[in-house]
């Protein structure tokens, strides 16, 4: 068994792999850049190694430095996990020559089913549904519409190299085809080093199911179910569960042979995926493969029982698959959330900073959180923003769900703007609890973008008795303060007021055994909790059902998270509550006249010069944050006045950029 192993990654992946390396007995290496020097895959390895400057081109891209490092350490394998150099032909070959072993399939495999254009052909050629469209590369955007009229639109235009959503653009008319091409193949370059295009027919009201399978030098292949990955934004896999609800055993049973057929047809051996798009009539089209582990991979080791790593690990070790097709049985069902340091309610920009406070749920045998980050670690504006990946499991898909919804309330991240409302909407929406998936969901539903009364709370009265309960206990505690004078103690009143968003809400609150009952509209509301002071978590039941709540005292007010759903509170006396509705409000400053960069990033061109009049949806500027080109322009008819910052500068949120007369 191999002794010692690098995994040249990052962050959560990284983590990953070395949890079963530590299982399996085998020693570790980790490599890290500047900005990684604390981080939390240094600190669970054996062994780690730095490797250079925050950016990735000088740090986890340099294949020459991770091999130079493997020799230094002794590490007889590197697992690539996903991203960086998972996918790099080059890279498998330079440790092939150096005698060190590549967790993951052969360079012939990585590099057939690298190139979106020679893959598709392939896929052809095995026998796998494939979609219409052009296969050759597009030379230049004249070229692009002209395509495109012979396909017919909508069309997709997509990188060659690409993945990850970065160089893919869908075009519904010649002008969106020639400025697709330009911002795909500009992407492809800046992520991936190559600007190949090509088109194909764009499916609407699409699903994106993707096959798992594993293979092994021998030529055991199986393929270990499905994974639904249909809830994307902007070609971002948001939420993945296993199995997916739209597939049967006759479809599964169809997908998964062709899934097979493929990595037959490149002698594929270690974890791969194959990723097919399928319209609502259950026909079934090749994407891609994808010749490393996927980010999903947990959801289908909870319904398999299976260790994906472990797999491959042994795999790569030159051991044959223990397992048969036989033997893989689907048990009940499984849903991943990816947590994101971004902000849902500013059109989901990245958000960077460092976690001042970071509580993951607890996780369990039907819990499991893959993280990266610890308390006090940073978000860096140079990688990926996932903080973690949040994983439940039931015996039924609507079990999985309400686990999935537990854990959401229990997750716990300050520092860092994060994704968990949007998550927990989703969560809650019938689209989703219903199965009706496509990959246009969250554009469907949310077309202006995502905002806090999209996720209005289900049971007011719930957050209503629950910030009664609380302020009743921090009264109670401030009543008992020492060296009062006899027969003027402080005494605490049962009725109060209770303020969320400008509406009054009359309450009583009385002691009980193990909590408060509160009486609201009528009904009394039972709220019991061990809860105590500077907890961030209200952990107890309402009226009996398990509840948890998240909370931060702010002077007079209250803060709580529940079901996605953020709120405001404060709690005063009726006096002081009719005293309280006089209080003027400061009103923000009036940035109507600047353009601001809406994240922090890299300010790559700007289009306009002091005194010139631009016009509503004219171009401004284009702000590289993630490795995505963001085109920011103008919301409305306008003059220049001044320039705030130029070409090459690097933007905080916020930050003003143009300035109008």
């Amino acid at each position: 068994m191999i002794k010692k192993i690098l995994v040249a990654n990052r962050g959560e992946i990284a983590c990953r792999v070395f949890k079963t390396a530590r299982k399996m007995g085998i020693d570790t290496v980790a490599v890290y850049s500047d900005a990684d020097r604390g981080a939390l895959h240094v600190q669970m390895a054996a062994e780690a190694v730095h490797i250079g400057p925050p950016a990735s081109a000088e740090s986890y891209l340099l294949a020459d430095r991770i091999i130079q490092v493997c020799r230094d350490t002794g590490a007889q394998a590197v697992h690539p996990g996903y991203g960086f150099l998972s996918e790099n032909a080059g890279f498998a070959r330079a440790l092939e020559e150096q005698g060190i072993i590549f967790v993951g399939p052969g360079i012939r495999a990585i590099e057939a089913m690298g190139d979106k254009i020679t893959s598709k052909k392939l896929a052809d050629e095995a026998g796998v549904n494939t979609i219409p469209g052009f296969a050759g590369v597009i030379e230049d955007s004249n070229h692009a519409v002209k395509v495109a009229a012979g396909v017919g639109y909508p069309v997709m235009l997509k990188a060659s190299a690409g993945g990850g959503g970065k160089g893919m653009r869908v075009a519904w008319n010649d002008d969106e085809c020639r400025d697709g091409f330009k911002r795909a193949s500009s992407e492809a370059m800046s992520s991936f080093g190559d600007d190949r295009v090509f088109i194909e027919k764009f499916i609407e009201e699409p699903r994106h199911i993707e096959i798992q399978i594993i293979a092994d030098e021998h030529g055991n292949i199986v393929y270990l179910g499905e994974r639904e990955c249909s809830i994307q934004r902007r070609h971002q896999k948001v939420i993945e569960e296993a199995p997916s609800p739209f597939v049967d055993a006759n479809m599964r049973t169809a997908m998964g042979e062709q899934a097979v057929a493929l990595a037959k047809a490149v002698q594929y051996k270690s974890a791969g995926t194959v990723e097919f798009i399928v319209d609502a009539d259950k026909n079934f089209y090749f994407l891609e493969m994808n010749t490393r582990l996927q980010v999903e991979h947990p959801i289908t080791e909870f319904v398999t029982g299976l260790d994906l790593v472990e797999l491959m690990i042994r795999v790569a070790n030159g051991e044959q698959l223990p397992i048969t097709q036989g033997d893989i049985n689907l048990t009940g069902s499984a849903i991943e959330c990816r947590v994101y340091a971004e902000d849902p309610f500013r059109n989901f920009l990245p958000s960077t900073g460092r976690l001042f406070r970071y509580l993951p749920p607890e996780e369990s045998d039907h819990v499991r959180v893959d993280t990266g980050v610890i308390e006090g670690g940073e978000v860096s504006m140079y990688y990926d923003p996932m903080i973690a990946k949040l994983v439940t499991h039931g015996a039924t898909r609507d079990q999985a769900i309400q686990r999935m919804r537990d854990a959401l309330d229990r997750y716990y991240i300050r520092g860092v703007a994060h994704n968990i409302s949007f998550l927990a909407a989703l969560m809650a929406h019938p689209r989703f609890t219903e199965g009706r998936l496509s990959t246009n969901l969250i554009a469907d539903e949310y077309p202006d973008g995502f905002h806090a009364s999209d996720i209005p709370h289900e049971d007011p009265a719930l957050i209503i008795a629950v910030a009664a309960s609380i302020n009743r206990r921090y009264r109670d505690r401030a009543a008992k303060i020492t060296g009062q004078m006899p027969g003027h103690e402080r005494t605490v009143r049962d009725s109060w007021t209770v303020i969320i968003d400008g509406q009054y809400h009359p309450v009583s609150v009385t002691t009980a055994d193990g909590g408060h009952d509160v009486e609201y509209n009528g009904e009394v509301f039972a709220v019991r909790s061990e809860w105590q002071f500077g907890r961030p978590l209200f952990e107890g039941t309402f009226n009996g059902a398990e509840l948890c709540v998240q909370v931060e005292r702010r002077d007079m007010s209250y803060k709580l998270f529940h079901r996605g759903s953020e709120v405001e509170v404060t709690v005063l006396t009726p006096r002081v509550g009719e005293l309280y509705r006089h209080m003027p409000i400061k009103k923000p400053p009036d940035m109507s006249k600047f353009l601001l960069s809406p994240m922090p990033g890299l300010l790559t061109s700007l289009a306009v010069k002091p005194e010139q009049e631009v016009k509503a949806g004219e171009e401004l500027a284009v702000v590289e944050a993630m490795k995505m080109e963001n085109t920011l322009r103008a919301e409305r008819d306008g003059t220049v006045l001044t320039i705030h910052a130029w070409p090459g500068d690097t933007l905080a949120v916020d930050q003003p950029i143009v300035e109008f007369a």
